[in-house]
């Protein structure tokens, strides 16, 4: 069967099968088709955005190519898939987490062919996670760079997904609510892979098919809350205190009539791909338990939250060996950094550093903890896997893994380690995971 590294590995597959955007797609395809027939509309378009819209166009054009009119989608550069001779579809890809000029001539071009919808057309959106940085058009009289300082300076801050959204629904022409807004005339079905926890339609991609539930004041809020009143650029902090002051129109709000043509559906989830996970577990012999699909916060923290969660179960259990079971502790969500240093990494391996100093000389675990699109923030990792030896090799090599922690470079520390996961683009994205074997035989 192999060794830890490869069971987790097994388990981390099953969870990228279940969180497949292809498949997700493919079981709407005899709705999607049977409601536009059912309408007698004339033309079918496709707008999508995010990091997986390119297996669920895939999807899409294999069951109903022959209906679809034109599209418009947006992916994470290196994220586009080729597809057949009948793809009606332009492709563009842009730069993410920050957007780009790409992205935002991309989107000029979504907008354009939603301004040319009317009551004879039926719109499908594809959005999964990414969509937010892939899908960019600043609002009137904010710039490109604007939005990408701005951006840049919250992410550092350690502002989690709602409150980052927040801020990039009300400096854009597309997000909460507005893309709807444009392509008001159309029918539109929104199908959604969800990459925020609890499926929140306004905070998924920024929303911008759904109703907003934030207003310009609580996006504000969230400059202030960071400290950045005076750190990010002029217009765009101008332009949050004039909407605060109701001197700006807000995003579509919850009863809005034009959302009564709109449905939002989510095709799947962090928590249906985790499940899948617990259930390879359990097949593969491990006694399985889901801890959260709602993991968030700093990553080094949750790092030692899931240390304590492993040493808690050890001494439950009088330690694997006292149960000759074998356990796997599984989890899901997303979690922050906030960059102090000047190093490389992401939030997996700094929770997965943080792991392995709290749990350093333990035997018998071993933790992966990875995100799900293949990607740990500016790296070409997908995470790292840790075990109870890996600071002992560290040091053993000359390596301090406090240092490291502290100026997150958490890259570089499992670059010379060995505990790099690399994975390629997954296709799908579905948050984080984080996966832990305690060998009943330590």
């Amino acid at each position: 069967m192999g060794g830890p590294e490869d069971r987790l590995i097994d388990i981390f597959r099953s969870v990228i099968e279940a969180a497949d955007p292809y498949d997700a797609v493919a079981r709407q395809g005899d709705e999607i088709l049977a409601r536009y027939n059912k309408g007698r509309y004339k033309r079918f378009f496709v707008l999508g955005f995010g990091k997986a819209v390119s297996p669920m166009l895939r999807a899409l054009t294999d069951g109903m190519g022959g209906v679809v009119t034109a599209g418009v989608a947006i992916t994470k550069r290196g994220y586009q898939v080729e597809a057949g001779p009948a793809y009606p579809i332009d492709v563009y890809e842009a730069g993410h987490p920050l957007p780009d000029e790409a992205g935002l001539r991309a989107t000029m071009e979504a907008i354009r062919l939603a301004k040319t919808f009317d009551d004879e057309t039926f719109l499908v959106c594809l959005i999964s996670g990414g969509g937010s940085a892939l899908l960019v058009a600043p609002y009137t009289g904010i710039s490109l760079r604007e939005k990408q300082e701005t951006t840049d300076l919250l992410l550092k801050a350690g502002a989690d997904i709602y409150e980052l959204n927040a801020v990039r629904k009300h400096a854009s022409l597309v997000k909460g609510g507005r893309l709807a807004e444009i392509a008001g005339r159309a029918t539109i079905e929104s199908l959604i892979l969800s990459d925020v926890m609890g499926d929140p339609l306004d905070v998924i991609a920024s929303g911008p098919t759904a109703p907003d539930s934030t207003t310009y004041a609580d996006a504000l809020a969230v400059i202030e809350k960071y400290r950045l009143d005076a750190r990010i650029p002029r217009g765009l902090f101008h332009l949050l205190t004039e909407g605060a002051h109701g001197r700006v129109p807000e995003t579509p709000k919850e009863g809005n009539p034009l959302f009564r043509k709109v449905t939002n559906r989510i095709v799947g989830s962090n928590k249906s791909a985790v499940e899948a996970g617990k259930r390879k577990a359990l097949r593969l012999g491990f006694e399985a338990t889901l801890l959260s699909t709602e993991v968030r916060g700093e990553a080094r923290e949750m790092g030692l939250w899931l240390a304590e969660k492993v040493k808690a179960t050890r001494a439950l259990r009088g330690g694997p060996s006292g149960t000759g079971k074998r356990i796997c502790l599984i989890s899901g969500g997303e979690t922050t950094v906030t960059v102090r240093g000047q190093g490389l990494g992401g939030r997996n391996m700094e929770l997965a550093l943080a792991f392995a100093l709290e749990i350093a000389g333990v035997e018998g675990v071993t933790l992966l903890s990875a995100g799900t699109d293949g990607s740990d923030g500016p790296t070409d990792a997908a995470g790292a896997i840790v075990d109870g030896h890996t600071i002992a090799r560290a040091r053993a090599a000359g390596l301090d893994p406090d240092s490291y922690l502290a100026d997150n470079d958490s890259y570089h520390f499992f670059l010379k380690t060995g505990g790099l996961f690399v994975t390629g683009p997954t296709g799908t994205n579905v948050m984080d995971v984080q996966i832990v074997l305690l060998d009943g035989d330590a």
